[in-house]
């Protein structure tokens, strides 16, 4: 009797049954893992955000600790020294312009619906529509009454809400505190965290723990730099200007142009460009002049000395970063973004391996990689 042959395209599939136990228990320990974890998320949120914020502001008094320590102060102190300075410009900066500021952030606010009013009524001028500017006002959700009260709770907390003092005071105790933790305890931490891995696991930590601080912490303070020059110089060109609310404009324009990728530069001018409109509207020539001006100036001056020695990231991861953020965390999120993907960029750049091109992609045109 002759053998069969076993036909190799019709064999059996089988698991080893030892093995697919130890996967299933595997799997649902990773999605117990995940799960609990967005509960977490969920349910600490605010207080896990702030936790980042903390560590963040740490990464950027990074440099000046080490310089301070280097000089032969403890690292406590170092970071005292420090947060005091920052706790120290922020009250000159709050005494100089703090009434100003949010009497003209209030003042803002209130008017937003005769801003938008304006535009539209402008719209149909030029382009013959027939928008009812009342019906846009009420589909933003921005009527007069709902503003009117936005701005009384916002100029009231400054000047003696008890309850928003008392709470903005707690979350600002809290965001310092740890800072200063994780700026000031931050080689014990590493030491406790290494000591809970293997010797190869703790080289990949500690290097990737000194490159995220390097990159990012010059990253961070190149940002906030230039976002402080960017909100000076048009802080002080729209009060020569005569522009309304040119102190809470000026300070949009910097932040937003230096935080929010590609775009940011247009929306931070967008907001003093329809305020100038409304207002007077050749000023908003003057405006569009003076940021295209200063844009040229950064890009061109300030940008390449004080980024130096920090890392560049794609305009594209960027935006997208931005969006993620956005989406979890909010306006504020979408300020951290960048930051953040800097962190997760230092480390990939520090362990990602790249291999040589070979000739056909090497002579592509206009093409590079550093």
């Amino acid at each position: 009797m002759r053998d069969e042959q076993i036909d190799p395209t019709k064999r059996t599939l089988s698991f080893d049954q030892g093995n697919l136990r130890e996967s299933l228990r595997t799997i649902t320990l990773w999605l117990a893992i995940v799960s609990v974890s967005l509960w977490i998320l969920r349910n600490n949120g605010h207080f896990i955000f702030l936790l980042i914020v903390a560590w963040l502001l740490a990464i950027g008094m990074d440099p000046a600790v080490r310089n301070l320590v280097n000089r032969g102060l403890k690292r406590g102190v170092a970071t005292g020294v420090v947060m005091l300075g920052l706790v120290v410009i922020t009250a000159l900066f709050i005494a100089l312009f703090g009434s100003v500021f949010f009497a003209q952030a209030s003042g803002f606010i209130t008017s937003i619906p005769n801003i938008i009013a304006s535009q539209v009524d402008w719209l149909n001028r030029m382009f013959h529509l027939t928008i009812d500017p009342a019906t846009v006002i009420d589909k933003l959700n921005v009527s007069p009454g709902q503003l009117a009260g936005w701005a009384s709770n916002f100029a009231g907390g400054v000047v003696g809400i008890t309850s928003a003092i008392v709470g903005g005071l707690f979350q600002l105790m809290t965001l310092f505190l740890f800072a200063f933790y994780f700026a000031a305890e931050g080689p014990r931490m590493r030491q406790l965290i290494g000591s809970w891995m293997s010797p190869s696991a703790q080289r990949v930590f500690v290097t990737s723990w000194d490159v995220t601080i390097e990159k990012t912490g010059g990253f961070v303070v190149s940002k906030l730099i230039l976002a402080a020059l960017s909100a000076t110089a048009h802080s002080i060109f729209f009060a020569i200007i005569g522009l309304p609310y040119w102190l809470p404009m000026g300070i949009i324009t910097g932040i937003t142009s230096q935080f929010i990728p590609t775009v940011g530069t247009y929306i931070g001018i967008l907001i003093p460009v329809l305020v100038a409109a409304f207002d007077q509207p050749r000023d908003v020539i003057f405006i569009i002049i003076f940021a295209t001006v200063y844009q040229q100036v950064e890009n061109y001056l300030l940008s390449p000395r004080i980024s130096r020695m920090t890392m560049n990231i794609h305009p594209a991861i960027a935006f997208g970063s931005v969006i993620v953020f956005a989406n979890l965390f909010g306006a504020i999120g979408a300020l951290l973004a960048i930051p953040l993907a800097a962190a997760i960029i230092s480390i990939v750049d520090t362990y990602g391996r790249r291999y040589e091109l070979i000739p056909e992609l090497k002579s592509l045109e206009g093409t590079s990689i550093d």
